[in-house]
């Protein structure tokens, strides 16, 4: 029997297959699954179109079995099996697909959902094999031929005697290669490994895949002693949850699939199921968990959604498909419209997939929108786990989605009591309003005693408690919402209108109190960009005020990132003109003027601490404030 060789193109190519262009070794099982899965959709498309009456659909499987002692695997399937120039075609020229050739030629290629395209998937087999044998008869012929080949030195082909018995279709035998230090080839004849590879890849494949599983059981009549025996069993479930009409699915299958899937203990918060015809036809299964993952805010975690082809697991996270602001929605999305590279492991077309994806995040926004809008609960148990993550995807990107974003977002109201969308906060806001106001502190307790929303409580107006890193920067990128501008309570000037009789009152003391204000600002130096009398402080001696673009939170922030770049902000200190301290100041400065530089620094600390900041001298502070009590 001569030995054929491969053309020269196809010798790389086959080089190629082995070496490069899967990304895992174990995607062999699933090539030949779906190879196999094709075979038998061929004859069933055949019996359909022909008239065929001795076809049953019912009668169709892979069946899958291994041999240990001799390193054997063998995968086989009763599809419509290959005659020798089929097998010559196919086989023995690389990337030629018998699968692509069959679909070409029907009329209406929805009728059928053919998994193979490329012709290359067959000979990912030599990933793991020294030596791969296809013997197949095709349907209707009394002949059964066998292909041989050892890899890259080429094939051959005889026909098969004495092979009556075999039905149509087609049995793939790999002589599987001995382990090394990296690789252990002979896992694949393990029958846990190989069931675990068909649920993680080929779980829905329409068929089922069979396999003859060792088993024990405690023998008869024999205390603590027990037998094997095998017995047939299918490894994939065959129909995939999403492919069902929804209306036919239960809330307990729903979740009962996506703690097995996910690996979850807690039934996720909202299940998004959804068929899309277009242009992209897909169908999605997507889930909102009801716990965040232990290492969700960690660079650990990896977004993603599974990616199936016709049923077929192409990706275990494709990225692409959930922007970082979801990524916490867990789900799959399986489309037999994408164009898929030569390894079946990635797309050839963005554009498909940047289609999908698009769609997704509208999906996601409206069914965050509808729990927020219909079951107050539940969003806010959904915010309590992914509220930052929304928040951290409006800053990200440069505020890239923060129109996708805005209405979803919520801050602690001063005046609820509870969290609020900016949209309920503007509904909320008072005529004369022309700010959102927020306050930003390490937690609502804290921002509530804030000596700087004194004059806004006093007004009546709303405030937002800010408690996480990033909800100023946040606030900052969305700019304004509804044409209302955003403002820090700490910010130098609060514009508010004021009465004639205030604004005449301020001015009065402000020019009283100047030359004592320039020489506390002098003494201070560099701290302080401006010492000033306050209008919004009323019980309060003093604040610390921001002013420009950098908060004082903010300056927290970023000098808390471990970095030797350190910011600070331009900051004001205010005081209570009608405050008992004011008038203490004033009447030391008219009898000890020299001595107001110590006060200055006092009153300087003190707001600091109230601000939450460290002070640069602490056993000055405390000498300081012990002298002034000795006086």
């Amino acid at each position: 029997m001569a030995k054929k060789q491969f053309k020269a193109e196809s010798k790389k190519l086959l080089d190629m297959m082995i070496n490069s262009i899967y990304t895992h070794k174990e995607i062999f099982l699933r090539e030949l699954i779906s190879n196999a899965s094709d075979a038998i959709d061929k004859l069933y498309y055949k019996s359909l179109t022909d008239g065929e009456t001795g076809v049953n659909r019912d009668d169709f499987k892979v069946f899958i079995e291994t041999d240990r002692d001799n390193g054997i695997l063998k995968i086989s399937d009763n599809g419509i099996g290959m005659t020798r120039e089929e097998l010559e075609n196919n086989l023995g020229t690389i990337a030629k697909s018998g699968s692509l050739d069959f679909k070409s030629e029907i009329e209406n290629k929805d009728e059928i959902d053919i998994i193979g395209q490329f012709g290359v998937g067959f000979y990912s087999a030599f990933m793991v094999s020294d030596k791969v044998t296809v013997v197949s008869r095709a349907y209707g012929s009394d002949e059964t031929y066998k292909w041989e080949s050892t890899g890259a030195d080429g094939y051959s082909i005889s026909q098969v005697d004495n092979m009556t018995e075999m039905p149509n279709g087609t049995v793939i035998t790999l002589q599987l290669k001995e382990d090394t230090d990296d690789e252990k080839y002979r896992d694949y004849l393990n029958q846990y490994t190989i069931k675990n590879l068909v649920r993680k890849y080929s779980d829905y494949v329409r068929y089922p895949i069979t396999m003859m599983m060792e088993k024990s059981r405690p023998k008869e009549d024999a205390d603590g002693e027990f037998e094997t025996y095998s017995e047939l069993e299918t490894l994939n479930s065959m129909v995939p949850l999403w492919k069902k009409n929804k209306s036919e699915i239960t809330d307990e299958e729903y979740n009962q699939f996506y703690k097995e899937k996910y690996f979850d203990f807690v039934d996720p918060l909202k299940v998004m199921h959804s068929s899309v015809e277009g242009v992209v036809s897909y169908t999605s299964l997507m889930f909102i968990p009801g716990n965040a993952p232990y290492n969700y805010y960690t660079r650990d975690y990896e977004k993603g959604l599974q990616l199936y082809s016709s049923g077929v697991l192409i990706m275990e996270k494709c990225a692409d498909l959930l922007p970082d602001c979801f990524s916490f929605v867990k789900g799959l999305v399986d489309s037999q419209d994408l164009s898929l590279n030569i390894s079946r492991e990635t797309l050839q077309h963005d554009r498909q997939l940047k289609a999908i994806a698009k769609r997704l995040e509208k999906k996601i926004k409206s069914e965050l929108e509808s729990m927020l809008k219909n079951d107050r609960e539940k969003y806010l148990e959904f915010y309590k786990n992914f509220g930052l993550q929304l928040k951290y995807g409006v800053y990200d990107n440069y505020g890239q989605n923060k129109e996708l974003l805005q209405d979803l977002i919520m801050f602690h109201s001063s005046t609820e009591d509870a969290l609020v969308t900016l949209a309920e906060y503007v509904e909320r806001m008072k005529e004369d309003q022309k700010y959102i106001y927020y306050a930003s502190g390490e937690t609502i307790a804290k921002i509530d005693k804030l000596p700087q929303t004194e004059l806004l409580k006093d007004k009546g107006y709303e405030i937002l408690y800010l408690t996480d890193d990033v909800d100023e920067f946040a606030l900052n990128i969305i700019m304004s919402y509804k044409d209302k501008e955003f403002k820090s309570v700490a910010a130098d000037d609060l514009e508010i209108e004021e009465s004639s009789e205030e604004k005449a009152k301020a001015e009065q003391q402000a020019e009283e109190a100047k030359p004592m204000l320039d020489a506390m600002k002098e003494a201070l130096g560099d701290k302080v960009s401006d010492v000033k009398l306050s209008q919004r402080l009323k019980s309060h001696p003093v604040c610390i005020t921001a002013r420009g673009g950098l908060s004082i939170e903010m300056e927290k922030v970023i000098n808390a990132i471990p970095n030797d770049d350190k910011v600070k902000a331009e900051r004001v200190l205010e005081i209570n003109a009608d405050h008992p301290v004011m008038e203490a100041l004033s009447k030391k400065y008219e009898s000890n003027p020299e001595e107001i530089g110590e006060y200055a620094e006092l009153l300087y600390n003190q707001a600091l601490l109230i601000e939450g900041l460290t002070i640069d001298d602490p056993v000055e502070f405390s000498n300081a404030i012990c002298r002034l009590m000795t006086k």
